[in-house]
C-alpha cells in the first residue's frame, strides 16, 4: 500500500507542478529548498558557478569546503566521474542507508563545487521527490542542509531557519508536513585506486 501512495503522490498535479517550478528557478540559476532521501537541502544547479556560490553565502560557508550533488542514476556518476572504481557500484549496492562517496577528478561540474584536490561527493538519491527532480534536471543538483554553518541541521522542514527561507528563490511544497528524522547518508572517500577511507 505504501508503495502505491507513493506512486500516486509522484504522479499528483501538486508533485509535478512542484518539480516543474523548482527545475525553472534552478534553470535561471536560482537557489531552492528541497526534500532529499536525507534532510532538507538547499540546491542549484551543480554546473552554474554563480549559483553555487550563492549557497555557499546562504550558508556562511567558506567554498574551501566542498558542497556534494545528487544525481538521479549511475549514468550520471559516469558523466561527472571519468573513472569510478568497480568497487563504487557494490558499495552502493549494499549500503542500508543513502551513501555519499568521495571520488578523485571530478568534472563537468562548477570549479567552486569542488574540494581543492578536484574530488567531489555525490549520491544517487532513491527517494522519489528528490530523484525526479534530479532527473527532470537533467544535471546534478548541490545539496546540502538546510542550516548557516556550524548551526544544527534541521531534521524536518519546520526546524528550518527563517532567514534560510528567505535567502532562497523557491521553497518545495512536497514532504514539508513530514516530521519524521531522517539518517544521516553515509560518506566514504574512494580514491581511483579503490582505496576506501570512511569518514562517517
Amino acid at each position: 500500500m505504501r508503495d502505491i501512495t507513493k506512486q500516486t503522490q509522484r504522479l499528483s498535479p501538486a508533485f509535478r507542478e512542484d518539480i516543474r517550478q523548482a527545475v525553472e528557478v534552478m534553470n535561471r540559476g536560482g537557489v531552492i529548498l528541497y526534500p532529499t532521501d536525507t534532510i532538507w537541502g538547499i540546491g542549484c544547479d551543480a554546473t552554474n558557478p554563480e549559483a553555487v556560490q550563492r549557497v555557499y553565502d546562504i550558508k556562511c560557508r567558506q567554498d574551501s569546503k566542498a558542497l556534494i550533488t545528487l544525481v538521479d542514476s549511475e549514468a550520471k556518476v559516469e558523466f561527472y566521474i571519468p573513472d569510478v572504481p568497480n568497487v563504487a557500484w557494490d558499495l552502493m549496492e549494499v549500503a542500508d542507508k543513502p551513501l555519499t562517496i568521495i571520488f578523485d577528478n571530478a568534472r563537468n561540474l562548477a570549479p567552486n563545487l569542488l574540494a581543492e584536490d578536484g574530488s567531489l561527493g555525490i549520491r544517487i538519491t532513491r527517494e522519489p521527490f528528490s530523484k525526479e527532480l534530479c532527473f527532470r534536471m537533467r544535471r546534478a543538483i548541490v545539496s546540502t542542509s538546510a542550516n548557516i554553518s556550524g548551526a544544527p541541521a534541521p531534521h524536518c522542514f519546520s526546524d528550518i531557519s527563517e532567514e534560510i527561507k528567505q535567502a532562497v528563490d523557491y521553497i518545495c511544497t512536497s514532504r514539508q508536513d513530514e516530521r519524521n528524522n531522517p539518517p544521516a547518508s553515509g560518506i566514504i572517500k574512494l580514491s581511483a585506486s579503490s582505496e576506501v577511507t570512511i569518514i562517517r
